[in-house]
C-alpha cells in the first residue's frame, strides 16, 4: 500500500515533531521551510526576516527543561533548567539529528498556496504550490500539517497612540529589538508588560538613562525560581495540584496565587497590581523587574494617551519629556494566507476543533499544530497534537460530526471569554495539563494512576506528587517508550545536576520532612478517590 504523503509547513519546533509523528505512523512527510535552517522562533538572527518569528539575543526561556521536553527525548541533565535561546536551539538540533529528521525538510522553500483538489470530498487531498529559487512546483498531498506558529506578524496598533507620527525619536516593535547597546544614556518607553515588555525594560535599564514601562492593565509577576530554589513550574504543575484546582473555587485559587506573588513583592506598592485576578491573564515571568523598579531604573506608568514631538502624555495626566525611543511590546497576530478560505482568522480568533482541526471540511486532512498559548510549555503540546493528528490522518482515530465539533469549539471559546481579560493575547489560551490530558485521552496514552498504584506504587506516587512531565504519555499505548519509567523517576536528578557545581555538606532532614508530608497527603488523596469511585 502506498504511503500517505503529508505536507508539513514550517521547520520550527512544531514542524520537527510533526515530521517525527508522521514517521512513527508510517506516513511520508515533506516539510517546507522558507529559511535555510530549523528552529523557527528559537533561532536568533541579528536581522529578522519578514514574516518570520524573531527573538532578542538574551532571551531565556520561561518554562523549565522538565516541563518543555519532548515525551521520548529528555533534555540532558547538564543543561540548565531555564535555557538560553541558543541552548533551546541546540536541543532541537540534537532531536532532529538523533531522529534523522533533516532529510525530510526542503529548505528555502515557501508555500504559496494550499487548495483542495477537485475531488476533495472523496480523496481529502490538497494541491500545494511551493516556490524555491524562483521556481514554482505543484504537488498533491494526502494531508497538511500547518506549523507556522503565532509569533510571526508584529501587532503594532499605532492608531491607538495619537501623535506618534510626529514623534521625532525612534519607535519600533519589540520584534526588531536585538540588544540594549544603542540605548545607552537614553530615556526609553516600553509599551506593554507581557514577557517581552518586561524583559526589554529590565535589559535596557542597565544602559539607558531611564526606562518607563507603560501598561494599560498591570500584571501579576511570576519568578522562575520557586520555593527551595526549584523551578517555579515544576512546583506549580503536578497532578495532585491539578486535581485540587478542580475542587477549589476559582476565587480561592486566585487569592492563594496572588498572596504567593505578593509575598515576593507588593504589586500595589510597585505600581503593577492589575484589576483582574491572577488567572484572568497570561502571567508575566520576570525575575529581575522588581529589582529594577526598587532601584529606580524602571518606572511603571499607565497607558500612553498620546505623543508630542519629544514627549509622552499618559492617561493619568502625567507627562515624560525628552523621550528618545519607544518600543511597542504589543504582541503578535497570526494568519494563514496560503490556506485561503479553509481557515479564517479574525482578530486572532479562529474556530478549530481541539485547537487543531477546522470543523467545516468534508475530510479531516488539514491540521494546525501549536496554535495555543499555555501557561506552561508549547513544545509537548505540539508533539501530542502531532501524535493525535497523524493517527487521524492514518484512519486510526475519527472525529465527531461537524455539529458536535462546532458545539465543542463554542463551549471552549465561551469558557475562555468568561475567564480571561478581553484581548488579542487571550484567544488561544489553554490550561497545560488539561490540554495534554485531553489529547492523551483521545489516543489512549494517559496513565491510570489507580491502576499504577497497585502495580507500580513508586511510579504512581511520582506521577501524583512529582513535577508534571510529558514523558508520562510514553508509558503505555501507541508510541510507548521503554525508557519512560526511568526518565520519570530521575527527574529530580536532572533538575539538580546543572546547579550542583560545588560540593557542599548535605543535610537530609528538611527534605525528609517534606517528602513525608507529601506522602501522607498522597495516601489521603488516594483513599478519597477509592472511597468515592
Amino acid at each position: 500500500m502506498t504511503k500517505k504523503r503529508i505536507a508539513v509547513i514550517g521547520g520550527g519546533v512544531s514542524g520537527l515533531v510533526s515530521i517525527k509523528c508522521c514517521l512513527e505512523e508510517g506516513l511520508e512527510p515533506v516539510c517546507f521551510e522558507r529559511t535555510d535552517d530549523i528552529g523557527g522562533l528559537w533561532r536568533f538572527q541579528e536581522n529578522p526576516e519578514e514574516g518570520r518569528a524573531s527573538i532578542y539575543k538574551s532571551v531565556i526561556i520561561n518554562t523549565s527543561k522538565e516541563i518543555m521536553c519532548f515525551s521520548d527525548y529528555p533534555i540532558p541533565a547538564h543543561f540548565p533548567n531555564f535555557m538560553h535561546n541558543s541552548q533551546v536551539l541546540e536541543y532541537f538540533r540534537m532531536y532532529a539529528k538523533d531522529f534523522d529528521l533533516l532529510k525530510y525538510i526542503r529548505f528555502k522553500t515557501t508555500v504559496c498556496s494550499v487548495k483542495k483538489q477537485p475531488d476533495f470530498s472523496t480523496s481529502g487531498q490538497w494541491e500545494v504550490v511551493t516556490e524555491s529559487e524562483g521556481k514554482k512546483e505543484v504537488t498533491v498531498f494526502d494531508g497538511v500539517m500547518v506549523c507556522t506558529g503565532h509569533h510571526t506578524n508584529a501587532h503594532l496598533p499605532l492608531e491607538s497612540f495619537p501623535g506618534i507620527e510626529m514623534f521625532k525619536g525612534q519607535y519600533f516593535h519589540s520584534r526588531d529589538y536585538k540588544n540594549p547597546a544603542s540605548f545607552s544614556g537614553k530615556r526609553v518607553i516600553v509599551i506593554g508588560i507581557g514577557n517581552s515588555g518586561g524583559d526589554l525594560a529590565v535589559e535596557i535599564s542597565h544602559t539607558a538613562k531611564q526606562v518607563f514601562l507603560s501598561t494599560r492593565r498591570g500584571a501579576w509577576i511570576m519568578n522562575r525560581v520557586g520555593h527551595h530554589g526549584y523551578p517555579f513550574d515544576v512546583l506549580f504543575f503536578s497532578r495532585l495540584k491539578n486535581y485540587l484546582t478542580k475542587i477549589v473555587s476559582q476565587s480561592l485559587l486566585n487569592a492563594y496565587l496572588e498572596r504567593q506573588m505578593n509575598q515576593r513583592f507588593n504589586h500595589k506598592m510597585y505600581g503593577l497590581k492589575p484589576k483582574h485576578r491572577a488567572l484572568s491573564q497570561h502571567p508575566t515571568v520576570n525575575d529581575d523587574l522588581p529589582n529594577r523598579i526598587i532601584s529606580g531604573r524602571v518606572k511603571v506608568k499607565g497607558n500612553v494617551k498620546g505623543f508630542t514631538e519629544t514627549a509622552a502624555i499618559f492617561e493619568d495626566g502625567s507627562r515624560e519629556d525628552n523621550i528618545d525611543a519607544v518600543i511597542f511590546a504589543t504582541g503578535y497576530s497570526f494568519a494563514f494566507p496560503f490556506l485561503e478560505d479553509s481557515v479564517k482568522v479574525v482578530k486572532n480568533k479562529v474556530s478549530l476543533y481541539k485547537t487543531v482541526f477546522p470543523p467545516n471540511l468534508e475530510k479531516p486532512t488539514l491540521a494546525i499544530i501549536g496554535l495555543v498559548q499555555p501557561l506552561g510549555a508549547i513544545m509537548p503540546i505540539s508533539e501530542i497534537q502531532g501524535r493525535w493528528v497523524t493517527q487521524v490522518f492514518k484512519g486510526l482515530k475519527t472525529l465527531p460530526s461537524q455539529s458536535e465539533m462546532i458545539r465543542d469549539i463554542t463551549q471552549a471559546q465561551e469558557k475562555m471569554e468568561k475567564r480571561y481579560v478581553e484581548s488579542q493575547r487571550h484567544t488561544i489560551q489553554v490550561d497545560f495539563i488539561d490540554c495534554m490530558d485531553e489529547f492523551a485521552d483521545l489516543m489512549g496514552v494517559r496513565p491510570n494512576l489507580l491502576s499504577l498504584a497497585l502495580t507500580d506504587p513508586k511510579l504512581a506516587l511520582q506521577l501524583l506528587l512529582g513535577p508534571y512531565t510529558p514523558i508520562q504519555y510514553r508509558l503505555q499505548g501507541p508510541g510507548k517508550w521503554d525508557g519512560a519509567r526511568k526518565a520519570i523517576l530521575t527527574i529530580d536528578e536532572r533538575i539538580r545536576k546543572p546547579m550542583m557545581t560545588r560540593e557542599v555538606e548535605s543535610s537530609g532532614s528538611m527534605t525528609s520532612t517534606l517528602t513525608l508530608a507529601w506522602v501522607m497527603l498522597a495516601v489521603v488523596f488516594f483513599a478519597i478517590i477509592i472511597t468515592h469511585f
